[in-house]
């Protein structure tokens, strides 16, 4: 436990001085620079004190209530701006001063030197500095926050983090007293507040999230913290935090599958519960479960998203569950973990439940709160939860169905169901082919395939090939405006893809207000129009066999593409 303490602690420090903490670092300086001595030490209390509020216990609290972490940022947005302006504002400040003076009673008396504004502007800073904690607090912010070693863990990374920041902010404070030495008090004074506001325009337009994101894909070995994050010895400690060790318990053979080996099943310690959830579906009133609630049935876990054509192919192996043991004791429960943002709409998550026939309860897991918790990184993935609420099996993407379900089986008789009987019958089954086009996407975040280094960030005309191409290539024409995951069509949209599979997908969304269509031309000819009038994945074609073919597609001004996969 000390050994991961003392880690958690070179981490904290580590996070202070690396990038993610770029976009805070303008604001705490400009805080810290004004004042008196006291108030760089009232904003770094004030940041420490809710970061480590925030990763031990807030972060679950809002979670559950459902509120995700934008409010939050949105309290340290306008608390940027509120200050910003008392400095570029004499008389406001004074105002503003005032009332916080009372705050002080709780801290070093100020004497007018802003340690009491001080712990504010930190505090909201807290917020926002939360999401440059790396894995090793994936750990404190999973497990409960009543654990003594997730609040240990918290509390030294904390303070880690909170020394380092101190010790900047005190480097900085010195080299403004010289400026202000200089005769240039009030400029100096007006240009923090400029600063503090300009780093709340950057947070409310989101640059600090894109700059985080650039440096991750340009420069990824500038984390310095990475070599305790990516430690086998950190990952071990972290594993003890996480989970109890694995148990095998016994397993019911009688209740398995004709020719199948039913799967150990060990014990991979309490499931963790629904957290930042949205809309419920398929429940009584659209009400929330809770898995507590659901203590004394097995609970299958499954994560997808509707536009995911891997997990389209689940859904008739989990609707065959459904239908054969939820009077057994099964209750199956789909998390909506949205790849595309509109997959976070209500409307279009209640469409495609219609689409599917799914009657087993879903919830929309939009800010991946809950995918978080469990630690998640595919679509689809299963988890198995026993009648006391713990995890027994898991499995990731398509596949191991026979497994899985022998695995339900013996869970279920475990818990108590007698007279299972024959296994669930599935229909409506498609079987992916064996040699497919791989999957790729439309905008610049995860392209793959697309000839001469496309597609392009912004808005280009682009010239289709005049040649023939290899097969996996995709090329643009026509007038595109490109974003990370968007593609948006202009006039004389195009694109053209030589392609290997039996069935092709596209994820595509209408123009605003209006329906689209894309004219879909195979091989040269002409194959049919898809009317574009909703958010979701269409079926772009069929073929008798897994083949190789031409594809050329028109879009219709303002359609727009996510992605193509192919099965």
């Amino acid at each position: 436990m000390l050994l991961l303490m003392l880690f958690a602690l070179v981490v904290g420090a580590g996070t202070a001085v690396s990038p993610c903490v770029l976009p805070v670092l303008p604001a705490m300086l400009s805080a810290s620079g004004s004042g008196g001595r006291r108030r760089p030490l009232g904003i770094v209390l004030g940041l420490t004190s809710t970061f480590a509020i925030t990763i031990i216990g807030i972060a679950k609290v809002v979670g559950n209530v459902g509120l995700g972490a934008d409010p939050l940022r949105d309290v340290a947005i306008a608390v940027l701006i509120l200050f910003g302006l008392a400095l570029l504002i004499p008389q406001l400040g004074e105002r503003l001063e005032r009332p916080l003076a009372a705050l002080s009673r709780l801290g070093p008396r100020t004497k007018g030197d802003g340690f009491a504004s001080g712990l504010l502007v930190g505090a909201a800073l807290g917020f926002v500095y939360t999401p440059c904690a790396g894995p090793i607090l994936a750990a404190v912010i999973s497990v409960s926050a009543a654990s003594g070693r997730a609040v240990a863990v918290g509390l030294a990374y904390a303070v880690g983090t909170g020394l380092m920041l101190l010790a900047l902010a005190l480097g900085g404070r010195r080299v403004l007293d010289r400026l202000r030495g200089s005769g240039r008090a009030a400029i100096v004074q007006r240009s923090l507040g400029v600063v503090m506001v300009l780093t709340a325009i950057v947070l409310a337009t989101m640059l600090d999230v894109k700059l985080n994101q650039w440096i991750a894909q340009n420069i990824p070995n500038v984390n310095i913290t990475a070599f305790v994050d990516n430690s086998s010895t950190v990952s071990r400690r972290l594993a003890g935090v996480r989970t109890h060790k694995v148990k095998f318990a016994p397993v019911t053979q009688a209740a398995g599958l004709p020719g199948v080996t039913t799967p150990a099943l060990p014990d991979g310690g309490p499931a963790p519960q629904f957290v930042g959830t949205q809309d419920w579906f398929n429940t009584p009133g659209d009400r929330p479960l809770t898995l507590t609630g659901l203590h004394g049935r097995v609970v299958l876990i499954d994560f997808w998203t509707y536009t995911c054509i891997n997990c389209i192919r689940t859904l008739p192996y989990l609707e065959a569950w459904d239908a054969r043991y939820r009077s057994k004791g099964l209750t199956i429960i789909g998390v909506e973990a949205p790849e595309f943002p509109f997959e976070k709409d209500a409307g279009n998550v209640a469409n495609a439940i219609r689409q599917f026939g799914i009657r087993y309860p879903v919830v929309q897991d939009n800010n991946l709160d809950t995918w978080n918790a469990w630690g998640n990184e595919y679509w689809p993935a299963d988890y198995l939860i026993d009648k006391t609420g713990r995890i027994r099996y898991a499995t990731f993407g398509e596949g191991d169905y026979t497994r899985t379900e022998a695995a339900i089986r013996a869970l279920l008789a475990q818990a108590g169901a007698k007279d299972l009987g024959a296994g669930a019958r599935t229909h409506d089954v498609i079987v992916p082919s064996s040699s497919t086009t791989p999957e790729t996407y439309l905008g610049t975040a995860r392209a793959a395939g697309w000839i001469e280094n496309e597609p392009y960030s912004g808005t280009h005309t682009y010239t289709a090939p005049s040649y023939t191409m290899a097969v996996n290539d995709f090329a643009y024409g026509g007038i595109w405006t490109i974003a990370s995951q968007r593609a948006l069509a202009g006039t004389g949209a195009t694109i053209d893809a030589d392609i290997q599979a039996k069935n092709v997908y596209i994820v595509l969304s209408p123009p605003a207000h209006t329906a689209g269509a894309v004219a879909v031309f195979i091989d040269g000819r002409y194959s049919t129009t898809l009317k574009v009038t909703q958010q979701r994945l269409y079926h772009l074609a069929h073929f008798a066999t897994d083949s190789r073919h031409s594809i050329h597609l028109q879009f219709d001004a303002g359609t727009s593409g996510y992605s193509f996969t192919f099965g």
